[in-house]
């Protein structure tokens, strides 16, 4: 998709959102902080088509990541990475590693990938012109999660050593490594890390023997800004412009995927999933949250936060990824589907134009002003 038609999706994404009537919940008799939205227009029928099948066939797939030519598929049980085109979807290499990877993070040249061995935990950076390692970072302990600035210039693994939480800082120009404290807690662990299109705020989500929480870092200032209580563990978290969606988790309610509105820095709207979800990503166009569970992919519309499909899947499903026109399911046999995705923007674009009161009062034609 190309960027200016994305930045409008994001926008519009935003407005109506902003726009949607909001009506107080009440739990245990007392008024709720949070809201629930009431639908105005709800996407009624899923647009993600299966395309076709490939089989990787180097074990189950711990994860995947896609960029702008390659999607890197990475093979736990192989030590090694699979390199597949993001055009044709064609398998073009396997890269062998030093140790098992545990997180892989794209940009457009480059695969960062985390690795666990008995000798050390690292990262390598691989070029995917060349399908070579052509770096490798030592680190003190083992990652749990990986993110790369938009501009590839940093990439942020999450540590828990101890009690204690970090970020090991990579520079990948300058070929520095540095470190920024989130934070301590008994029996802390960083289940994921975001990175914000500009490149300078980073969202970590932290969970802990009491909770967890959505931990909001200055990259340019290395310190902490803000914390948000969100309660159950985190299984992951997605940026999507003026919110940050968590995915939880707990034996209580199951799955649930919470909206964190990023202005005020409180959840404001919860969806109940139940199950056992385990991942989830947001499309470039912030329409649609995709949600892993036990056998399906939950597809979530971000505007109404209401589940608009669900896709069955061959083999337990182990992570998504996608670019926007394609959505890529990896399971634990060891293949990859991959889904064809209509975007819906459009579409809720459109009814709401033809049903919102609101809409249908604005004046259509606009004189120019004269100056």
């Amino acid at each position: 998709m190309h960027t200016i038609q994305a930045e409008v999706f994001r926008e519009m994404a935003n407005f109506l959102r902003s726009l949607m009537p909001m009506r107080q919940v009440v739990r245990n008799g007392k008024n709720d902080s949070s809201v629930i939205h009431d639908a105005r227009v709800a996407v009624s029928e899923g647009n993600t088509a299966s395309q076709r099948r490939l089989i990787v066939g180097r074990g189950p797939v711990g994860d995947i990541a896609v960029g702008r030519a390659a999607v890197v598929v990475a093979n736990p049980l192989d030590d090694s990475v699979s390199i597949l085109t993001n055009e044709t979807q064609a398998l073009i290499d396997t890269v062998a590693l030093d140790g098992e990877p545990v997180a892989v993070a794209v940009t457009d040249d480059r695969a960062y990938v985390a690795t666990a061995s008995v000798g050390r935990d690292a990262v390598s950076a691989i070029d995917l012109e060349s399908r070579r390692i052509v770096a490798t970072y030592t680190l003190s302990s083992g990652v749990t999660a990986l993110a790369v600035s938009p501009d590839g210039k940093r990439v942020y693994a999450g540590r828990s050593e101890g009690d204690r939480v970090d970020l090991t800082v990579i520079d990948t120009t300058a070929e520095r490594i540095g470190t920024i404290a989130v934070g301590s807690a008994p029996a802390a662990n960083i289940d994921a890390v975001r990175v914000d299109p500009s490149g300078k705020r980073l969202y970590v989500a932290v969970t802990d023997d009491i909770g967890s929480q959505l931990v909001v870092v200055d990259a340019e200032t290395t310190r902490v800004k803000r914390v948000i209580p969100v309660g159950s563990p985190i299984r992951d978290i997605a940026y999507a412009g003026d919110a940050v969606y968590a995915l939880t988790s707990d034996r209580a309610v199951g799955g649930a995927v919470a909206a964190i509105d990023l202005a005020t820095g409180a959840v404001t709207d919860t969806l109940t999933l139940g199950g056992a979800p385990t991942q989830l990503a947001v499309s470039p166009d912030e329409a649609r949250a995709y949600v892993v569970d036990y056998d399906r992919v939950a597809v979530v519309c971000t505007l109404t936060l209401e589940v608009i499909e669900s896709l069955p899947a061959d083999a337990r499903p182990s992570c998504v990824a996608t670019n926007g026109s394609r959505l890529f399911v990896a399971d634990y046999s060891g293949a990859v589907d991959v889904h064809a995705v209509e975007s819906t923007i459009e579409k809720v674009y459109s009814q709401f134009l033809t049903t919102d009161p609101i809409a249908l009062s604005v004046p259509r034609d606009r004189q120019p002003v004269a100056v």
